[in-house]
């Protein structure tokens, strides 16, 4: 059974039911499933060859889905293309992927400079569909470890690092998704981050279940809380950085989410003050997952029920079907309950490697484990507890300084909105701890006493020598905190402040 699969089942099943329901469009399931055969149909015609690359770049809408489930239908590659990037970084991508065919919104269109040839507008969709409306896409005879998406991750120079996720890896991702959130047909997924990244993996478990999935008219908080409150939103994913929005938008409050039962976090972690506060505010709905690009979404689960235990609140929860948990040390031993070492997954989650770097994937991938890159600890019940990056760790002074902990310190004091903890070079140290900062709106307090803060609570070894004041912290498209950007502009600040004091000059 491939991921497609799901989806056929459902539309047989649920024909009459709306799988997509945006602000001016009700969409069948009977309707799209026309769609997206005649769409996938057109993809076949442009290049017959199953497995054959196609990009997808454009903002959220029900274009966008029908075009996922198109290339999917077709026995094509997503290759999910940022419309927040640059020009450079999608060419990069394209160069390397070598598409036969681009789905793009006017957005897309106007980021991708030329390829015209390769162009399909989604506003040629309703054509294109309806004059092979009732076509069926021919089905390729494909192997379960062959490649459905390429999804991009890393930074944004030199060769860009696509991660080849095959089949078995989006069908256990399916599974586990309606198994642990235990979708139905009742759910109503409120789609308000990219679908091109971390709100993807969510598409195909609510439409097997017969669901409906809800785009917002933007991701602003009243766009997104109409959704729940109007619409009925059941389940939705954010990454952190969206629910502290939604809290603190005026107007919204608890009676604006009247049937979530579900509000999934997930691609960067929450402070445990920041979690009980959204406990607080959305009821006992608040839950989270850990995974990679690498391992989409779902590695390990925590539900409501497990996040409302105080004990657990810093954990991201217990391993999922298909896929195996451990730590393990720099030499490639698995560590035992509580040791603090690199986090491997083995499984069906696991991706094949990297598109086109058979030595970045052999680095990556050992004996069957995937290298995440991450330090934590497992506990006697099984809950994984991530600690940091391995090459975020800070050690200073020979001491290790996991941010994480320094973060999570500085959230708990009441003006501090965000923080990011980062370690910079240091002739004395090895390295410092550096934090940058970003206070809640109408709040001050100073670096000394944020120091004296972090000092009380965690001890001189893990205050930050040095703490940088933002108005607003640098993040990505989806709402990361960019911590090597911030660091990159202190080094930078720091080495102008240098040469200015050497020659005597000032600023």
């Amino acid at each position: 059974m491939f991921p497609i699969d799901f989806f056929y089942r459902a539309a047989q099943l649920h024909a009459d039911r709306n799988a997509i329901e945006s602000p001016t469009e009700r969409i069948s399931y009977a309707q799209l499933l026309i769609a997206v055969n005649a769409l996938a149909l057109v993809l076949q015609e442009k290049d017959p060859s199953p497995g054959s690359r196609v990009g997808l770049c454009a903002a959220n809408s029900p274009n966008y889905i029908i075009g996922m489930l198109a290339i999917l239908a077709a026995g094509k590659v997503w290759v999910p293309l940022n419309y927040r990037s640059t020009s450079p970084e999608i060419r990069r991508i394209l160069d390397t992927t070598t598409p036969t065919a681009l789905l793009v919104d006017n957005t897309g269109d106007a980021l991708i400079q030329g390829e015209e040839d390769l162009k399909i507008p989604f506003e040629q969709f309703p054509e294109l569909i309806d004059t092979h409306r009732g076509l069926m896409p021919k089905r390729h005879a494909l192997s379960r470890d062959d490649t459905q998406a390429i999804k991009f991750t890393g930074g944004t120079t030199g060769i860009p690092k696509g991660v080849m996720q095959p089949y078995r890896a989006w069908v256990a991702g399916i599974i586990n998704q309606i198994h642990g959130w235990q979708i139905t047909h009742q759910d109503k997924f409120v789609i308000c981050a990219p679908i091109s990244h971390g709100t993807g993996t969510y598409v195909m478990p609510l439409l097997a279940q017969g669901g409906t999935l809800l785009l917002c008219a933007s991701n602003s908080a009243q766009d997104i809380a109409h959704a729940f409150k109007q619409q009925g939103g059941t389940m939705t994913f954010m990454p952190p950085t969206l629910i502290y929005k939604l809290m603190a938008a005026a107007g919204i409050d608890a009676s604006s989410f009247p049937a979530l039962r579900l509000m999934i976090y997930g691609g960067a972690p929450m402070p445990v003050e920041k979690i009980i506060h959204a406990q607080a505010f959305f009821g006992p709905v608040v839950a989270t997952t850990y995974g990679q690009t690498e391992a989409p979404q779902i590695a390990t689960l925590l539900a409501p029920d497990d996040l409302a235990n105080p004990s657990y609140r810093s954990s991201v929860g217990r391993a999922t079907w298909l896929s195996e948990l451990a730590v393990m040390s720099p030499e490639g031993k698995l560590l035992p309950t509580g040791e603090k070492g690199e986090i491997v997954i083995k499984g069906d989650l696991v991706m094949t490697g990297y598109w086109q770097l058979p030595e970045k994937t052999a680095e990556t991938i050992k004996n069957g484990w995937l290298h995440t890159g991450d330090v934590g600890y497992l506990d006697e019940q099984g809950f994984l507890y991530i600690k940091d990056r391995l090459r975020e760790v800070i050690i200073t002074g020979g001491f290790n300084v996991y941010p994480i902990d320094v973060e999570n310190t500085l959230s708990l004091h009441p003006a501090v909105h965000e923080a990011s903890v980062f370690g910079i070079a240091d002739e004395k140290w090895g390295e410092t701890v550096n934090a940058a900062i970003e206070l809640k709106p109408s709040q001050s307090v100073s670096g000394d006493e944020l120091k004296a803060f972090v000092r009380e609570k965690l001890g001189p070894v893990l205050t930050p020598k040095n703490i940088y004041f933002y108005d607003s912290l640098p993040r990505s498209s989806v709402g990361k905190v960019l911590k090597t950007a911030i660091k990159d502009k202190v080094i930078k600040d720091q080495d102008i402040n240098s040469a200015l004091a050497h020659t005597g000059a000032t600023q």
